[in-house]
């Protein structure tokens, strides 16, 4: 397993040992003991997966405390570029980005801590997105930025992506009071 860091702490790129032959391959897609190694005092406690479209564009969501997030997703079919934001307020890049392609060739996953803002860009039909959570879903708790937000400046690499209503009505960054 070789593990990334980014300019910016806490998110994680983790790319696991592919096993190939004449069969195909085989990987472990989660090891708890692994995971722990890297990133201790985490229990995953939800498993959601999506299907979209090329050109979905879904988020940026976030659960704020005391029901906050972490997590671990990856493709399983497709690809997407992932996007995590930093709202952490006392971080000092609060308001700063990370963006990777994931697809279902590189197996590559990405560990998102709470106080990030997440969401992704299907790039390819019928892409399978898997998320592990640290945390159940809690609709009372659930918040987001606009994805094009121009404050945040994210390249996306698409002009007019395919987007929820409830996620075209999210806040912008410059309105976002951070509980993280």
């Amino acid at each position: 397993m070789q593990v990334k860091t980014f300019h910016i702490d806490g998110p994680l790129l983790i790319t696991p040992m592919l096993f190939n032959d004449e069969r195909g391959y085989f990987y472990e897609s989660f090891n708890q003991l692994k995971f722990e190694k890297l990133v201790s005092g985490i229990q995953f406690l939800q498993d959601n997966e999506s299907c979209s479209h090329k050109g979905v564009l879904r988020g940026l969501h976030f659960q704020n405390p005391p029901h906050a997030q972490g997590k671990l997703v990856r493709v399983v079919k497709g690809r997407v570029l992932d996007v995590a934001v930093d709202i952490r307020k006392n971080s000092s890049t609060y308001g700063q980005y990370i963006s990777v392609e994931l697809s279902a060739l590189n197996h590559e996953m990405l560990w998102i801590p709470e106080g990030f803002a997440h969401g992704f860009l299907s790039l390819d039909d019928d892409t399978i997105f898997q998320y592990k959570c640290t945390n159940n879903y809690n609709k009372e708790s659930e918040g987001g930025l606009l994805w094009n937000d121009e404050s945040l400046n994210i390249n996306w690499g698409i002009e007019n992506p395919i987007v929820s209503e409830k996620d075209m009505e999210l806040i912008s960054f410059s309105s976002l009071i951070s509980k993280f």
